[in-house]
């Protein structure tokens, strides 16, 4: 009985937090179309999440390329089919792999630290004093960095899917002997604006998902240092998982199209 008292307790816990999340991500649009627009803070923050997480992204992206081509190769070779890996590769890296390997390693990065750094403003009460002043902390905290992720996560799939293809001809110049020109002539032959443009929207709600959520869990922290710590883990569990849904829904979408 306590363990069926235990479940309806969680699931109402769960339902009332996405009731709240659902809220705040009103707000969100609803402040993001209101003047003034703190322009400065949001570059501030384009170049915090974009710049300081390229580094990261570019590696991710690199060792992907290898590992991915390095695991497929001996398949391949089995069927005589090396001549498509140029073509496999690039397809799955922009498609799929791509877009949600960033978007992790980015809700790691930038989801974790939002939600660390607006949960010790809260604890610290600095946010508290924002709203004394007359200063609208959401506007100016959480809606600078919500559509900062949302822009600059497009553009860090971009560079990672690059880097990853150029890690993938790494292995096959060295194993294949097979030109820079001739690997990536292939490349762009097999993708098509129907790979490209539905992997990018979706880094969009990505991007979205990740602002929404590490914002939501810095914003609504419990008081205490404590609850900083469980607003960063919680902001990173809980986003991979909604990654994941959208990831989900947007594939759904796109195959629907594929089919019309």
């Amino acid at each position: 009985m306590s363990a069926l008292n235990s479940i309806k307790t969680q699931l109402k816990t769960f339902l009332i937090e996405i009731g709240e999340l659902s809220l705040f991500t009103g707000r969100y649009f609803r402040e993001a179309l209101k003047r003034p627009f703190e322009l400065k803070e949001l570059l501030r923050q384009c170049y915090n999440m974009g710049n300081r997480s390229l580094l990261l992204v570019a590696i991710t992206g690199f060792i992907i390329g290898l590992v991915l081509t390095l695991q497929t190769r001996p398949t391949l070779m089995e069927f005589g089919a090396v001549s498509w890996m140029p073509s496999m590769v690039s397809i799955s890296i922009v498609r799929e792999i791509g877009p949600i390997i960033t978007a992790l390693v980015c809700a790691g990065r930038i989801g974790s630290g939002i939600g660390a750094e607006l949960g010790s403003m809260r604890v610290t009460e600095q946010i508290d004093a924002m709203e004394v002043s007359g200063t609208n902390p959401f506007k100016y905290l959480v809606v600078t960095r919500v559509l900062a992720v949302t822009l600059m996560l497009p553009l860090l799939v971009i560079i990672g899917d690059g880097i990853a293809i150029f890690g993938s001809f790494l292995v096959e110049n060295i194993k294949g002997n097979v030109s820079f020109m001739l690997y990536f002539n292939q490349v762009f032959d097999a993708l098509e604006f129907g790979d490209v443009i539905p992997a990018t929207i979706k880094s969009f709600f990505f991007g979205l998902a990740i602002g929404i959520v590490g914002c939501f869990k810095g914003y609504n922290c419990e008081k205490g240092t404590e609850g900083v710590g469980k607003a960063a883990n919680s902001a990173v569990v809980f986003t991979s998982l909604l990654l994941f849904i959208i990831d989900f829904i947007a594939v759904f979408v796109t195959d629907i199209f594929y089919d019309l």
